[in-house]
């Protein structure tokens, strides 16, 4: 039986329903109905039915008006009538009306139903893929919108950050004050270029194959480690680490490196100012063919509100660090890479943990 090929057959003669679930039952997943109403329900309860059958003489409604009627609240599955009075005129409203696919004679041919059948799953299939294709490009455009929207505006506030300060700079006389200009625009251009790094990230996951390589995770956490020495030793902010690694793993370092950044870099940036104990834990255990890696800190949190909403793009949950809103969306997309899975639990006041899970290669 084709399981993923269903198929909804409306006729008021019970005889007839009982016929073609005879004949087609072990080739389809046949669903009947003596009457609109209930097919109407059949379909509701099946969003997968691709084809449906209908007789054009039911009681209430005839077919073709029944066919127009729910076109518009399940679009996709192909039509076709059945009729034993198929003249020009009811081919006409049908075709204008109920989006026939094609007709059938009453009584029908099995050798007929079949034919119908195969033609219509390939026309469905067809359409699908396009309605597909259709809402990923909308998809793209809207987040194309978007992000050209975005970058105009966040690459020119760091930029009329440091025109600002140089016109200003030319006024003074004062060493002492072209160096507090100087660092205003140290701060915009390091803005710049974490925003031009992130723009590497997210072009960088739309790009190319993975890289795949064995990963020691002794190594790219001690790597990490040393990476972020001395943000920790400068914001006393305690940094742990514990790896449990008993068999291999192969991934893409770079794109794990870069989730593992995003992740630790939120940890960091977003400590509770007045806590005078902070830290940040990293850790992986890998088992099973795959790592689950553990990224928790006592960090402002994140409120119930913004859970949802923290892996979009261009989304900013706090204003306690100057992020570009690329961080989490990017990280989103590298597991969508990987095929893995993220989970974040988060208490405002508290702090948040994120738990990845990602499959070897």
């Amino acid at each position: 039986m084709q399981e993923e090929l269903e198929i909804l057959y409306i006729d008021d003669e019970i005889n007839n329903l009982v016929g073609f679930k005879a004949n087609f039952r072990y080739r389809y997943v046949v669903h009947t109905a003596s009457n609109t109403a209930d097919a109407q329900e059949i379909l509701l309860k099946n969003p997968n039915i691709r084809i449906i059958f209908c007789d054009q003489r039911m009681p209430n409604e005839v077919g073709v008006d029944f066919l127009n009627r729910i076109k518009k609240d399940f679009p996709r599955p192909i039509r076709i009538l059945l009729t034993a009075y198929a003249d020009m005129n009811t081919v006409v409203d049908a075709v204008n009306k109920g989006h026939i696919f094609r007709f059938v004679r009453k009584p029908w041919m099995e050798e007929e139903i079949i034919s119908s059948i195969e033609e219509a799953n390939k026309f469905y299939i067809a359409n699908s893929l396009l309605d597909i294709r259709n809402e990923e490009l909308q998809k793209a455009y809207d987040e194309l919108d978007k992000f050209a929207y975005s970058v105009s505006h966040d690459l020119r506030d760091p930029l009329t950050g440091v025109l600002s300060a140089v016109k200003l700079a030319l006024t003074f006389d004062q060493i002492e004050h072209i160096h507090k200009l100087l660092t205003l625009m140290e701060d915009s251009l390091t803005r710049l270029d974490d925003y031009i790094d992130s723009l590497r990230d997210y072009y960088l996951l739309r790009r190319g194959e993975l890289q795949l390589s064995e990963i020691d995770f002794r190594e790219l956490f001690d790597n990490i480690k040393q990476f972020y020495k001395m943000y920790t030793q400068n914001s006393a902010v305690t940094f742990e680490i514990n790896v449990h690694q008993m068999e291999g793993f192969k991934n893409d370092k770079a794109v794990l490196e870069l989730i593992l950044h995003n992740l630790l870099s939120n940890s960091f940036k977003y400590q509770r100012a007045e806590s005078d104990k902070k830290s940040v834990t990293l850790s992986v255990s890998v088992a099973n063919g795959q790592a689950t890696i553990i990224v928790s800190d006592t960090g402002i949190g994140i409120s119930s509100e913004h859970i949802s909403d923290i892996f979009k793009l261009f989304f900013r949950g706090s204003d306690q660090a100057k992020g570009m809103g690329f961080g989490l969306y990017n990280v989103h997309s590298a597991l969508l890479k990987l095929q893995g899975t993220i989970d974040v639990k988060s208490e405002l006041g508290v702090g948040t943990t994120f738990v990845v899970v990602i499959p070897t290669k």
